[in-house]
């Protein structure tokens, strides 16, 4: 554009190219000012570096792109990309794993499949989802239960301990029902077929307050994939990268993880913002309509 501004009009030139009028003359300024170039990278990479940061290095270039359009930058995924590569920064990419914690009572009544890997139903309170974990602390080992909304990936409820005993689930659940109070009736709680799910306790608690029970089946991983998932996302981001030598520093450690998942990690699958952020968006367009 530059060698045939003198015949051709810039306008036409970039309808033509297929692209910005300003991103021509945004280039051109460059070029004729080096300086203020270098001002403007140092000042991205700063930016890159302290979201990078914040997100305790886990972000990747698509959320550091995200994070940085709301905060008024205009940049592509790719030169997000190519900074960090420049910078020796890289995102965490979780990757899958299946470690059995499931035992089965052999004398449970078990419910139908309701969800059938069909996770989110489009809306809140459709589908819940729980599962348990082992954490190495110490000597030993701990058990992280966990209830998340499958459709905005919120996490409801968590209790950890150093036994797997049905009081795990049944604190988790509590808290859940408790932060979504009527809301939550009719809700399907989605769970292997572990025996902590199938005690008399956590299905009377269930019924009380209107929850629908469902399971997969026992050994399918693909029945309980996306609790899988958030366990891969939990060890990988956060878990792995510590030591925690006893039970306190553990509680510390999740509660901050689970304030950070909900509250500012950036979830792909609603549209790169996070679980609270989206609720909150959904409840302020219910209230416009």
């Amino acid at each position: 554009m530059e060698a045939e501004c003198a015949n051709f009009e810039i306008a036409r030139m970039a309808r033509l190219l297929e692209v910005s009028r300003s991103g021509y003359y945004a280039w051109l300024h460059r070029l004729e000012n080096p300086a203020d170039a270098k001002v403007a990278r140092n000042d991205l990479e700063a930016k890159i570096l302290s979201i990078h940061r914040e997100s305790n290095g886990t972000y990747g270039a698509p959320r550091i792109t995200a994070e940085l359009h709301d905060r008024g930058e205009v940049i592509s995924k790719n030169s997000v990309a190519t900074r960090m590569r420049d910078l020796g920064i890289e995102g965490i990419s979780p990757r899958s794993f299946k470690v059995k914690t499931t035992t089965a009572d052999p004398k449970a009544c078990y419910p139908s499949d309701l969800v059938e890997r069909d996770f989110d139903k489009g809306y809140l309170n459709a589908v819940l989802t729980s599962d348990i974990t082992y954490l190495r602390v110490g000597e030993g080992f701990a058990y992280l239960c966990a209830i998340r909304d499958e459709h905005s990936g919120r996490v409801l409820g968590y209790s950890v301990d150093r036994h797997m005993r049905t009081s795990l689930v049944i604190e988790a659940l509590q808290q859940a029902i408790s932060l979504r109070g009527d809301d939550i009736q009719g809700a399907i709680f989605h769970t292997d077929r572990g025996s902590q799910f199938t005690d008399r306790r956590v299905v009377e608690l269930r019924e009380q307050n209107g929850i629908i029970r469902s399971m997969g089946k026992t050994g399918s991983c693909y029945d309980h994939a996306t609790a899988e998932s958030f366990w891969s996302i939990f060890k990988h981001e956060y878990f792995y990268r510590h030591v925690f030598e006893g039970m306190s520093e553990l509680r510390a450690g999740i509660r901050s993880y689970m304030d950070f998942y909900n509250h500012k990690r950036r979830y792909s699958k609603i549209g790169n913002v996070s679980p609270v952020g989206y609720e909150l968006t959904l409840l302020e367009s219910a209230k416009a309509a």
